[in-house]
């Protein structure tokens, strides 16, 4: 971490999606200079267009459509920055986003964070403010994860040493690659959670979480179970530590 403008790569998955160009501009918008953005089309056949202008700013993948996790790891192992940001599509993340997320993360020697965030609808319009859950110390945070994801992804900016320590996102998981992931990284690094909203995470009909609410929420029960007892024991570790 002693890097004092590390680069910070942004990678974008696209499937298909009307919302992309909003996404890519609220990265080539950011007040921190020191950005790459990798778009990853993952096999979409409608919407391509919409990335054309931005050629020359960004670094563009193509593949097959192999889903959300190849297409995050495919960017991944594109990405030169020290550190990697995850942004959907058809969500926009603050202006100010990346320079106060990485200023957070040098103060506290953090390899995870991961902020609060608005839901906006198709229009933009903001429907609900600041609705992640508001955590106070990394105990709470790990009794969530234990329960449910209360992590967005595309709030998190994270070091590459965690890539590094950890490994690439599960490509088998179709739905829940982000719960899975997450949980892996508490077992390693401490997460970090940044008390600030920095992205507008946008829910409309077409979005993958309600076409697939079903398969998504079996694949999630599963991936909960076979990580419960890790997690537990974790729980049990810090909580005989804050009582030390």
């Amino acid at each position: 971490m002693s890097n004092h403008h590390p680069l910070v790569s942004v990678v974008i998955p696209f499937y298909n999606c009307q919302y992309v160009a909003q996404a890519i501009e609220s990265v080539l918008r950011q007040t921190y200079p020191h950005v790459e953005l990798i778009v990853v089309n993952d096999g979409s056949n409608k919407y391509q267009d919409l990335i054309s202008p931005y050629l020359s700013k960004i670094t563009y993948i193509e593949q097959v459509n192999k889903g959300v996790a190849a297409a995050l790891n495919q960017g991944i192992k594109k990405a030169k920055g020290e550190y990697l940001v995850w942004l959907s599509s058809d969500d926009i993340m603050d202006d100010h986003k990346i320079e106060l997320q990485l200023n957070f993360m040098n103060s506290v020697n953090s390899f995870l964070s991961f902020t609060n965030f608005n839901i906006i609808n198709e229009n933009n319009q903001i429907t609900s403010y600041n609705v992640g859950i508001n955590f106070q110390k990394e105990l709470e945070i790990l009794q969530a994860l234990y329960e449910f994801c209360p992590i967005n992804g595309c709030t998190v900016m994270m070091s590459r040493k965690v890539i590094e320590t950890i490994g690439y996102f599960n490509e088998q998981l179709k739905y829940a690659q982000d719960y899975e992931y997450w949980l892996r990284v508490a077992l390693h690094f401490t997460i970090h959670y940044f008390h600030i909203t920095l992205t507008n995470y946008r829910v409309h009909q077409l979005m993958g979480s309600i076409l697939n609410n079903h398969d998504q929420m079996t694949e999630f029960y599963s991936i909960r179970e076979k990580y419960r007892g890790k997690i537990s024991e974790l729980i049990s570790t810090k909580g005989n530590e804050s009582h030390v």
